[in-house]
Formats: structure tokens, C-alpha cells, sequence
């Protein structure tokens, strides 16, 4: 990527915008205010790669995506997602599609595979639970109708103060009566067959929240993301960012990393631009936020901003959503020779999801309450071209942010031997779980690495190590102050914080922070495409 450090760039002091974080809900609110605004984007990154959640790292004969294990919606070139993709990528972003069984849940000692496609997923669930048939339809159609509902939600969020003051509260009811109530709640009054639940709610790791927690709408929506399969990028989840850059940089803006932001500058209640960790100012009449609404309001504003304490309170109030970690393997055999085909793999001890999770985060030295489990390099038809003689998993699961507060002064790599020691046991014991329901595996393990919470408050700068910004809690989308406006003139947020969570939720952010910022509705655009693609 034709990224250079902040110390290598000479820079103007004025933009027309400056974006914080190189995510994908910057890169993507970037490449939008180029494209359909002509304006020249100055994109700050602390980390030393552009991307976010969507860089990759690499170590000899091997890498690692991050953040990026699957995508749906992107099969289908008439899909809104894979629009807003193609929009801000220009096409150049491929995608590979996963297997037909693109995920298999182990809870306890039953295996449920997921096919592509909704009607396949609800004749698999007909099929293991025939008694639940009229329950399973009435899920279906819940599902549905909270993601139709979704589509108003978030185009509120998009529109004119004016406006939302005068429809808002319609065009959010339809969304809330879903989100307001746990997915436990909701699939509560459905059916009362526990296992029935557990396979209905296995993916929770992708929205960090076991059921009795989570909005359902949030699982409504990750659910529906995945009904026809998932896909991963050809070249790896690198590509998603340097297929974007030529857009940012075609109207002479910049993506810069190694440049943190140590406060937005604000003047008479509007933002003008940024001061940076060593001081020097950028100016600009629109700044929009990816560093996540926890940064933007707690670390970036000044402390004195009028108008941001009650959303500090209301953020404090929710609280950021699960930390984790993850064993980055690397094995000295292909991906074929290994038997991966791709298919992800979500391991659970039982089905009590809740017990599971609460007697881990009680006792982190007992079993794991979920694994999953990725094979980056069987997803990517390109990997072994880079990597001759290779493959990549990653084996991820929760863990409680307080075993690791202790050392979160502490730098990179310097975090003293109780901590590496800390490291080194739960890397032998994902390692031994690895080796354990991937036989294959043993012996060929020649490179392994643990990240912990503190990799991603290092790294993402969330400041407890989660991975999907604000807690996804019924209470999170009641939230009016929670989109791409602030109280504070000209600055706007992007991101997963804006819509949903996620690499797609932040993309959707991104185009509704854009739509706000040039007062156009670029979210109707991009479907738009996709409508005319269908036809």
C-alpha cells in the first residue's frame, strides 16, 4: 500500500476534511467525500498500517488477518453490500467465495453445518428440529422483519436535524420494537427448546454478546448477513484498504500513518481541525471520526466541549463490548494437505451459552466457552502463492479484560515475564485445543502467537481491549445521540459506532457519515445499484 509515515510526508497545514482512523468507516467516509464531493481528504492513522480492523500482519512465510474471517452479502453483484463495496473499491476488491458449509457448530457433542442459502439454512433447521417447525418460521419472519425495519433506522441517522426532529421517532419505532429486547427475550417467546436456541444464537461470537445480552435486532442483522454464505477477499483483507486508497488519493487527498490525533480542535462550538501528538495543526470545515465514540468524546474533545456530557454519561452507562483473545498459528503444510476447506468452526462446550461464558469469565482457567476457529489461508485463493508451502488459523475466544488491566501501562513487547507467562498458557492451551479437534494439525505447528486485549488497545486504541466498540445492548440503539452528528459543528462520527458493528456495519457508517457531511443520501445511491443490477 502507498502509505508513508506522518514523519516521511510533507503536508499542507489546510484540507477540505480530515478523517481520524484509517478504518474501514474512515477509509470508506473518505473515499465518498472524494468521489461525490471532490474534496481533499487528510486520513490521520496512529497505527503504523492503514485499515483498522481490515490490516493484516505478517511474520516470515506467513500472515494474518486481523479482523476480517468472513463477509456476506458479497456473492451477489445486485446485493447493497456488495455495492457499497464495488462503489468505494471501483470494482478492484475480489471476493472469493467460502465453502457451501461456510460455517459447523460443535456444541457439546453435536455438529451443525450451515449450507448457503435461506432456504437451505431453514430446511437444515426443520430437518434436526422437526418438532419446532412452526417456531422455526415464526424466527424466520422476526428476522426479516427487524432487518426491513433496519432500513429506516438507519437512514434517520443520515438525514437533516430538521428532519429527524420531525419523523425521527416513526422512523426508528419500527426498528426499536426488535432491538429493545434481547435476542434471549425474543427467541424466548418462540420456542422453549434450549438447543434449538443454542444453534440459533452459535454465531454470537460475531457480535461479542451471548443472548441474554445482546439486541436482538444486532443478531437479526448478523444473522441475515450470513443467509447466503460468507466470501473473504482474493489477496487477503489487506486488499479491502489498498483497493480503496486510489479513490481518497485521486482528488489529492492522503491516508498517513504513524500520525495519532491528540485532540480535535475546537472553536465557538465547532471543529476546525486537529493538533497531533507533537503538536502541529491541521486545519479543516469538516472532521469526521473513526477512532470509535468512546475516543471521539472521552480522549479527543477537550474536556470543557459543550454539549457531550450527557453522551459521556450515556456511553459510560452501555460500556464497551467484549475483549478477546487469539492464537495466530502457523503451519509448515498447505491448507489442502492440511484438510482445511475454509469452513469456520464455532466450538461450545454445551449449549448453555450463559453458564459457559460466566463460569470462564469466574475461573479463566477452565474450558473455554466458545472457540472459533478461522483458516485465512484456505480463504484465500492467492495465499499460497505468497506463502509457497503454507497455511494460517486463528483460534479465537473471550476473556475478561481484567486479567490483564494490571500491565495496561506497560508498552508493546515490554510488559515483563508474568505477563509473557500468562501469554505462553492460554497459547498452549488454544494450541492444545487446536491439535485436539484438528488432528491434522499436530506436528506441524512452527510458528504460534498469542494477542491479548492489550494487542488491541495497543494497536485499535479501544482502551479495554474490545473488538466491537460499544456494547451491543438493547440500550445501545435506543441511544438518539448515537449516529453521525455530534453536538459539536463539523465534526461528524464514522464507523461501527455510527450503524452496526463490524467491517460491515462500519462500511454503513462510513456511507451514512458521508451523506450527512455532503447532504445527499448516498445510502439510497448505493442501492440503488444494486436495484439496477438486480433488474
Amino acid at each position: 500500500m502507498a502509505t508513508l509515515s506522518y514523519k516521511q510526508q510533507t503536508l499542507e497545514d489546510n484540507w477540505d476534511s480530515i478523517v481520524i482512523g484509517s478504518g474501514i468507516g474512515g477509509l470508506t467516509a473518505a473515499a465518498l467525500l472524494a468521489k461525490h464531493g471532490g474534496k481533499r481528504v487528510l486520513v490521520l492513522e496512529r497505527h503504523y498500517v492503514a485499515g483498522g480492523f481490515t490490516h493484516v500482519f505478517h511474520r516470515p512465510g506467513y500472515e494474518w488477518d486481523v479482523g476480517v474471517h468472513y463477509i456476506g452479502e458479497t456473492r451477489s453483484v445486485a446485493s447493497p453490500v456488495r455495492a457499497a463495496f464495488d462503489h468505494v473499491t471501483e470494482g478492484r476488491l475480489k471476493w472469493n467465495p467460502m465453502p457451501d458449509i461456510y460455517d459447523e457448530f460443535r456444541i457439546g457433542d453435536q455438529v451443525y453445518q450451515l449450507p448457503s442459502g435461506a432456504k437451505r439454512y431453514e430446511e437444515m433447521l426443520k430437518t434436526r428440529f422437526p418438532a419446532e417447525s412452526a417456531a422455526i418460521d415464526r424466527y424466520l419472519a422476526a428476522i426479516q422483519a427487524s432487518e426491513r425495519a433496519s432500513q429506516l433506522y438507519h437512514a434517520e441517522k443520515a438525514i437533516p436535524s430538521v428532519a429527524s426532529k420531525v419523523a425521527g421517532s416513526w422512523m426508528r419505532s419500527g426498528y426499536l420494537k426488535w432491538a429493545s429486547r434481547t435476542t434471549a427475550e425474543v427467541l424466548g417467546e418462540l420456542t422453549s427448546n434450549r438447543e434449538l436456541i443454542a444453534v440459533l444464537t452459535a454465531q454470537w461470537g460475531n457480535y461479542g454478546l451471548p443472548p441474554s445480552q445482546s439486541s436482538f435486532s444486532m443478531h437479526a442483522t448478523v444473522v441475515r448477513h450470513y443467509f447466503e454464505g460468507g466470501s473473504f477477499p482474493v489477496g487477503g483483507a489487506a486488499r479491502i484498504a489498498e483497493s480503496i486508497l486510489p479513490v481518497i488519493e485521486r482528488e489529492g487527498g492522503k491516508v498517513v500513518i504513524s500520525a495519532e490525533v491528540e485532540q480535535i480542535l475546537v472553536e465557538r462550538g465547532r471543529a476546525t481541525g486537529v493538533r497531533m501528538a507533537g503538536g502541529r495543526e491541521f486545519r479543516a470545515p469538516l472532521i469526521l471520526s473513526d477512532a470509535g465514540a468512546a475516543n471521539t468524546y472521552n480522549r479527543l474533545l477537550p474536556p470543557q466541549t459543550p454539549g457531550v456530557d450527557a453522551i459521556r454519561a450515556d456511553l459510560q452507562a452501555i460500556g464497551p463490548s467484549m475483549s478477546y483473545i487469539c492464537l495466530y498459528a502457523g503451519l509448515d503444510q498447505t491448507a489442502s494437505e492440511l484438510g482445511f476447506t475454509g469452513t469456520n468452526l464455532w466450538v461450545h462446550p454445551s449449549s448453555d451459552f450463559e453458564g459457559n461464558l460466566n463460569r470462564f469469565m469466574d475461573n479463566p482457567t477452565g474450558p473455554f466457552p466458545l472457540l472459533f476457529i478461522s483458516f485465512p489461508s484456505a480463504k484465500d485463493p492467492e495465499f499460497e502463492s505468497r506463502h509457497p508451502g503454507h497455511a494460517t488459523v486463528e483460534v479465537i475466544t473471550v476473556a475478561p479484560y481484567t486479567l490483564f488491566e494490571r500491565w495496561e501501562n506497560t508498552s508493546w513487547k515490554k510488559r515483563g515475564e508474568d505477563y509473557d507467562l500468562l501469554k505462553r498458557c492460554f497459547a498452549e492451551r488454544l494450541s492444545g485445543e487446536l491439535q485436539r479437534l484438528l488432528p491434522s494439525t499436530r506436528g506441524h505447528i512452527a510458528h504460534a502467537e498469542l494477542s491479548t486485549p492489550l494487542s488491541t488497545r495497543n494497536f485499535a486504541n479501544y482502551s479495554r481491549g474490545e473488538a466491537y466498540g460499544i456494547k451491543a445492548i438493547p440500550a445501545r440503539f435506543q441511544l438518539r445521540t448515537l449516529g453521525a452528528r455530534t453536538p459539536v459543528r463539523n465534526l461528524l462520527l464514522t464507523g461501527q459506532d455510527v450503524a452496526s458493528l463490524g467491517v460491515t456495519g462500519a462500511l454503513f457508517g462510513g456511507v451514512i457519515a458521508a451523506s450527512a457531511a455532503l447532504g445527499r443520501n448516498l445510502v439510497s445511491k448505493v442501492t440503488k445499484v444494486a436495484q439496477s443490477r438486480a433488474a
